[in-house]
């Protein structure tokens, strides 16, 4: 376990605070989470790609004149954005166990609607950097907020024994200054530092420092607990490029060599027979100029063109396609494997890999979000007097699965009255959030009585006109 190894050098050398900060800063490796982010941005390694040469005494030296495409291709890209799709293109609801609905806007409201844009955000990035973090906060005005910090500025330190609990937390990042800025968290207080003169100190701009996490009339207060929530991508912590980028790689080198093939076969290749001193550079401008060649009795030219292996070149790069497909988890759209109208099984059966990625993503992003309510409930407690546990509300991902949703909706009718009406709105395709759902259909209910209810009210009104009718009928007997 890297942290303990590290508490143990650091106990060993009886370090003072800020050099155990900078003990941490120094072993955050960020390699792996960058390169996520570089072949998402379409600057893969083939970017770097250099053709060397040999002269003629056999030195190795870089060939400025080759042709050398550098074709980086899109698959991470198409991946990641695949599943963020998939799992955050329709907002994240929030409901309660205890059907209580003040406690869901209570909640929806502290989010607001930056919150729909932020979850995408998060899952993007963990799925180029393995991990994203989350800093929430109470601003000047008192309102709690929240802010994406970058795995690669974030540095956490866990408990010794299940490395489950966060004990504290440094940010490091640089301004557009090129200022370095530290921060250290811990349960109850942050201590602000910036290097100076090449070390680390505290940073004069503040007054209090170390300072509480908020205030309140006056005091200062800490979350006791370290106010950094990490979203993580899978159970091991690395991108979705981790699994695919030797084939990214290869489809990349192929593509990129194709075409420099591809170029270089557009010119003819001259043999000269009988032109030992001629100047190839004369000759050449002779060809293009006079569209002729003069030649001896004995001489001549002859032509050579080259040819690409096209067929075994097309399925090596659909084998490499298929592979990236199915080791990134993804959806191939090829029309050839839809079909033009498929059933909801052959739909599940072609989403089955990414549904699998995208719900370890879910449990961990899940778990996060749980831990984003807590620290809401308990801003409501202190700013709002008011009670809510948080483990009453529900986290639900309305994943966007592609789907035969008239299948669905037959389902859906047939299964009334053998499972619960909540259940088939759960799964009823045109239903995002049960609980508007139901109240719409209370407001409609209200506003528009079924035919069942005319049915029944003109009944109980005939009935109560004959027993009117009875009533007053019966003329009174004479004495």
């Amino acid at each position: 376990m890297e942290t303990e190894r590290l508490r143990k050098h650091i106990d060993l050398k009886k370090m003072s605070k800020e050099d155990i900060i900078q003990e941490y800063i120094n072993r955050h490796d960020t390699k792996e989470m960058l390169e996520g982010v570089k072949y998402y941005f379409k600057k893969n390694d083939i970017k770097n790609r250099v053709i060397y040469k040999y002269d003629n005494m056999g030195n190795k030296e870089i060939d400025e004149d080759a042709i050398n495409n550098r074709l980086a291709s899109g698959w991470h890209k198409l991946l990641v954005d695949q599943k963020v799709g998939y799992l955050t293109g329709e907002p994240v609801t929030f409901n309660s166990k205890e059907e209580n609905p003040e406690v869901v806007d209570s909640i929806n409201d502290i989010l607001g609607e930056d919150f729909n844009d932020i979850l995408p955000e998060l899952v993007k990035n963990a799925s180029n950097k393995g991990r994203e973090w989350l800093h929430v906060y109470i601003d000047e005005k008192g309102d709690f907020d929240y802010i994406i910090v970058p795995a690669q500025e974030g540095i956490p330190i866990y408990d010794n024994t299940k490395r489950k609990d966060l004990v504290a937390f440094i940010r490091w990042y640089r301004l557009d200054d090129g200022t370095e800025k530290v921060e250290f968290w811990d349960d109850q207080t942050v201590t602000y530092y910036e290097y100076t003169g090449g070390g680390l100190v505290l940073d004069m701009s503040y007054e209090v420092n170390p300072s509480s996490h908020f205030y309140w009339e006056g005091q200062g207060y800490g979350w006791d607990y370290v106010p950094f929530i990490e979203f993580a991508n899978n159970q091991e912590r690395v991108s979705d490029l981790w699994f695919i980028k030797d084939y990214i790689d290869a489809y990349d080198n192929l593509t990129s060599d194709s075409t420099n093939t591809l170029e270089e076969i557009q010119d003819i290749f001259y043999i000269l027979k009988g032109y030992d001193d001629t100047n190839l550079a004369d000759f050449s401008a002779n060809v293009r100029r006079y569209k002729a060649i003069k030649v001896s009795e004995d001489g001549g030219v002859d032509t050579i063109q080259a040819e690409m292996p096209i067929n075994s070149l097309e399925t090596f790069l659909n084998t490499l396609k298929e592979n990236i497909y199915s080791f990134g988890m993804g959806v191939d759209i090829n029309p050839d494997k839809l079909g033009n109208s498929p059933s909801g099984v052959s739909l599940r059966f072609l989403y089955s890999f990414l549904d699998m990625k995208a719900s370890m993503t879910e449990r961990k992003f899940t778990k996060a979000i749980q831990a984003l309510v807590w620290f809401i409930c308990e801003y409501l407690s202190i700013y709002e007097n008011k009670v809510i546990d948080y483990k009453d509300i529900t986290i639900t991902f309305n994943k966007s699965v592609v789907s035969n949703e008239r299948e669905k909706a037959d389902i859906a009718q047939q299964s009334k009255g053998i499972i619960s009406d909540e259940t088939i709105l759960e799964n009823h395709p045109w239903v995002k959030d049960v609980q508007t759902e139901k109240e719409r259909m209370e407001e409609q209910k209200n506003a528009y009585p079924s035919v069942e209810d005319i049915i029944n009210s003109n009944i109980d009104s005939n009935i109560n006109d004959d027993t009117d009718g009875d009533e007053g009928g019966e003329e009174p007997e004479e004495d």
